[in-house]
């Protein structure tokens, strides 16, 4: 950790008893300034690695911030002045000499960690903030995830490539950041959402295992683990199976965990899409907590209550949860409504033997509806059960979401559960002209006992695709990809892209498969939020250096900025009034 310069012998942080002695030059920034009289200072000089106290024979004129060089003698502090929280806390530096390198302003809010600063404030006076404790660890820390992750890589044979940042438009336009070309006015580059369609012809030109710590953007509407911009590892490789992918950045994910947080994951757990949604009711389950849904339907299978009469009865048990008011329940019944559900019946376990339930349905319910509930769910007294009854899907996401409000730990507490969820649909949903859409993208490849069904019933087709999750975050998504022009088109056909459009967009994809695409698949894996969950961070802001704002500005370079008229004119531009 030393870094000997011609500046600094060592980092304030790493002095310690077996420092004793030594003559020592210090860099850094002043934390605290105590007089003790006018013969004697005490300064806390802190970088990046942490903190160390000095000790200067009479005044010294400095002030908060201000950036200084000290030379001095390390020695154990004297008895009853220990600092405990300090690494450092049991040496100091004496018989100092200070050099100022650079006086500072007042900083607009303390660089500690206890202090609350508003967020506009902190990103307004990033430089400052960055400064802090945490946010140097957070840094830190995603640097040593990136350094694991790349030498994980290239140990698997995998090749690193930089693919352009100049791309062309794809039908997804509208969420692409749009570049006009200066010396071909009237046209435009984008921003890539991602190398997707890059990495792939490197299959095609025999690059066989690829990958690249990839920049991109993407025009969404920002949220707490949304960006404009995000960094992702990025592979492709041919000749593979799921499994086999899954397996390199299996790899990647678990060494960089450790070397992130010291100690590796447990193993990583796999459930198909349709498992983790009946069970959990998401795709991205958070394995740390329990509450799993419960499958009702035998329970209500002849039942004369018109409440329960659907296709798909669901329930999830609320350890302890007959302790909640009514107000609160009423609120859980408002808020499954919100979610799409037509209701939620609510069940407070009072008695196990006989079973016992306070329920405003619990009159309706039959002895054996009654018993029913509490046997298939696991609810003892004192528990709470909630019901939803719906469509399948309707039910498990409704009560996927309540678990989640209900039982989801912090974002930084207990074990981290990596999971594979596989076996995605193809396609999710319909656009606004009735065709189906890409659950990922248009270039995964759709499970080979499904192909006759793209035409005929395309929401059953499931694709070779998988996600990673960690605690209830999407990490990333990857597939198998279409490698055959023939597929392809039948994919585009179902997506309702006719055969010219298909052309225009991506014909250089479809004329590299008729040289040869070889089979083929990759992921990526989202490096902002993995860094998030692994430090305990629920927003993204906090884990990169200059991330924007939820409007989409950077307080601290006010960008976005007008261009002039000039730059404007050269690009052949030209801004109209909103709403034209």
């Amino acid at each position: 950790m030393t870094s000997t310069t011609g500046m600094r012998t060592h980092l304030c942080g790493e002095l310690r008893p077996e420092h004793v002695e030594a003559r020592v030059a210090l860099c850094g920034w002043v934390g605290r300034r105590r007089e003790h009289g006018e013969h004697l200072s005490f300064l806390d000089l802190r970088d990046h690695s942490g903190t160390v106290q000095c000790v200067v024979d009479g005044s010294v004129d400095v002030r908060s911030e201000w950036v200084v060089r000290v030379e001095g003698t390390v020695r154990l502090r004297p008895e009853g002045t220990v600092n405990p929280e300090l690494p450092t806390g049991e040496v100091e530096l004496t018989d100092c000499v200070v050099e100022v390198l650079s006086e500072a302003e007042p900083p607009p809010f303390p660089v500690d960690d206890r202090a609350e600063v508003d967020e506009s404030v902190r990103l307004r006076y990033r430089f400052v903030d960055l400064r802090r404790p945490r946010m140097q660890r957070n840094l830190r820390l995603r640097s040593r995830v990136l350094g694991a992750m790349r030498a994980a890589m290239v140990r698997q044979g995998f090749c690193e490539v930089e693919t352009p940042l100049l791309w062309t438009p794809t039908p997804e336009g509208a969420r692409e950041f749009a570049v006009p070309s200066r010396l071909n006015r009237g046209k435009f580059y984008v921003l890539p959402q991602s190398p997707q369609i890059a990495k792939q012809l490197l299959m095609v030109a025999g690059m066989d295992r690829y990958f690249q710590i990839a920049r991109c953007l993407r025009d969404e509407d920002l949220r707490a683990d949304r960006q404009f911009e995000f960094t992702q590892l990025d592979i492709e490789a041919s000749f593979v199976t799921e499994r086999d992918v899954q397996d390199a950045i299996t790899v990647a994910v678990v060494e960089a965990t450790e070397a992130a947080v010291g100690e590796a994951p447990s193993a990583i757990e796999t459930l198909t899409w349709h498992d983790a949604m009946d069970r959990f009711g998401v795709d991205k389950p958070d394995l740390r907590f329990g509450m799993e849904l419960v499958d009702l339907g035998e329970v209500f299978s002849a039942t004369q209550v018109r409440a329960f009469a659907a296709p798909c009865v669901k329930a999830v048990r609320v350890p302890e949860g007959a302790a909640l008011g009514r107000n609160r329940l009423d609120g859980l019944v408002d808020r499954a409504k919100e979610l799409g559900a037509k209701g939620l019946a609510w069940f407070k376990v009072t008695s196990d033997a006989p079973v016992a339930l306070t329920s405003p349905l619990d009159k309706v319910l039959s002895d054996a509806e009654r018993s029913g509930i509490v046997s298939a769910t696991g609810a003892v007294s004192g528990d709470l059960v909630l019901v939803v009854a719906d469509e399948w899907r309707t039910a498990c996401e409704v009560l996927g979401q309540v678990r989640l409000d209900l039982g989801r730990p912090p974002v930084g507490q207990g074990e981290r559960r990596f999971l594979w969820v596989t076996e995605f649909p193809l396609f999710d949903g319909t656009d606004e002209d009735g065709n189906p859409r890409s659950a990922h993208h248009p270039f995964t490849m759709p499970h080979p006992d499904d192909l006759d069904l793209l035409r005929s019933d395309p929401a059953r087709v499931r694709s070779q695709a998988y996600d990673l999750v960690l605690n209830g975050w999407e990490l990333g998504s990857g597939s198998i990809r279409i490698h055959r022009e023939d597929i392809q088109r039948r994919v585009f056909d179902a997506l309702g892209i006719p055969p010219e459009e298909a052309e225009a967009r991506f014909g250089f994809l479809l004329g590299a498969y008729r040289y040869g695409a070889p089979p083929h698949g990759g992921f990526a894996v989202g490096v902002d939020r993995f860094v998030a969950v692994l430090s305990g961070e629920d927003n993204l802001r906090e884990v990169i250096a200059y991330p924007k704002t939820q409007s989409g500005t950077d307080p601290m370079t006010g960008a976005p900025k007008a261009l002039s008229e000039r730059a404007l004119r050269e690009l052949g531009l030209r801004v109209t009034p909103a709403g034209d």
